[in-house]
């Protein structure tokens, strides 16, 4: 049994709501780099040439990406060996994101009551997903999430029946409403299987995945890379000016379901994709 301070909890979460709304992670920027090579639209590598300039401004003046700096989503993978001592988790986790986006100076963005709308302004509390795994560490990923994307994201209760030329369909139109509201190019997370809340979760965790690799199953890899290309020939492009480049990636995960039907999510993100991955 091995134990952790929630306070380890607190400062490594202070810092990765920092780091995430400034750098880029290692994947993206090289799927940046691979889209900005292969765009042909002059317009289309103009916008992407500038949105790497903007993130390349952000990293070296320390300016949010983003003037958007999300709702925290933090995902805990905790080690079932692993014991939590100091105080309690929740409260830790929100202490780290209150630090963060006050010490760091990020938009707050938080209201305590979907209705009333009064600002917590220390963009509190957090949406926090926990899991317990093997082993004696603890997995943090922390993902601010902006809402321009997050509100174009959908989630289809589609029938048995519909298959994977519905599954197919239910993401494209989720791609295709979205447009330009969603900061292109995008990465597309998809949850299929579960129930309505877990295809869901599914499809906010697959965006967190890297975007070099694929599903381990092979059906579900043809289909992200079928769909990308897909994607990729509706002409919304950079900006949702035009191009050949309107996603990076398609992140696909499954889970079983019921025999009654076909859950599936989709959770888009911009360009940034930001998220951040730590292991105490």
């Amino acid at each position: 049994m091995r134990t952790v301070d929630v306070a380890t909890l607190t400062q490594n979460i202070k810092e990765m709501c920092i780091e995430a709304n400034h750098f880029l992670s290692e994947d993206m920027k090289t799927a940046f780099t691979k889209a900005e090579q292969q765009e042909k639209a002059p317009l289309g590598k103009q916008i992407l040439q500038q949105l790497q300039q903007n993130m390349d401004i952000a990293g070296k003046d320390m300016i949010p990406i983003c003037q958007d700096t999300g709702m925290a989503v933090v995902f805990l993978e905790v080690g079932q060996d692993v014991h939590l001592t100091g105080g309690n988790v929740e409260d830790a986790v929100n202490e780290g994101v209150r630090q963060g986006y006050v010490d760091g100076y990020l938009r707050k963005s938080v209201v305590k009551d979907p209705i009333y709308r009064e600002n917590t302004k220390d963009n509190t509390p957090a949406i926090i997903h926990y899991s317990i795994v093997p082993g004696d560490r603890v997995r943090i990923t922390v993902a601010p999430k902006g809402f321009g994307s997050e509100n174009m994201s959908r989630v289809f209760m589609l029938k048995p029946a519909d298959g994977i030329e519905g599954v197919k369909n239910a993401i494209l139109t989720a791609v295709k409403d979205a447009g330009p509201n969603v900061c292109p190019p995008m990465v597309v997370g998809v949850g299929i299987g579960g129930t309505f809340e877990k295809c869901a979760l599914m499809a906010k965790k697959a965006l967190t995945r890297p975007v070099d690799e694929h599903s381990e199953i092979p059906y579900v890899r043809e289909l992200e890379e079928e769909l990308l290309e897909k994607i990729n020939k509706t002409g919304i492009g950079p900006g949702g000016l035009g191009g050949s480049t309107t996603a990076l990636a398609v992140n696909i995960s499954t889970y079983p379901t019921h025999i009654a039907g076909l859950p599936v999510a989709v959770n888009i993100c911009c360009h940034v994709n930001r998220h951040a991955v730590r292991e105490i």
